[in-house]
């Protein structure tokens, strides 16, 4: 999928917001690609504001520290 410079600049917004937020206890080893793919995917259902993305990958955070420990 093709998306554009200001997009996947929003993401990368997007996905340092998101990790900011993650205290350091639960920064385990491949969080930073699990939450870009999360974002990745909102993007490609139709979710393009930053607010959407940062509120999609936050919502599945826990889930995916969980999955990755």
């Amino acid at each position: 999928m093709q998306y554009s410079s200001e997009l996947v600049h929003t993401m990368r917004q997007a996905l340092e917001t998101v990790m900011a937020s993650v205290p350091a206890h639960q920064s385990v080893f491949g969080l930073k690609a699990a939450v870009a793919e999360c974002i990745l995917n909102a993007a490609a259902h139709g979710q393009t504001s930053y607010d959407g993305l940062v509120s999609s990958a936050s919502d599945q955070l826990q889930a995916i520290v969980a999955m990755l420990t």
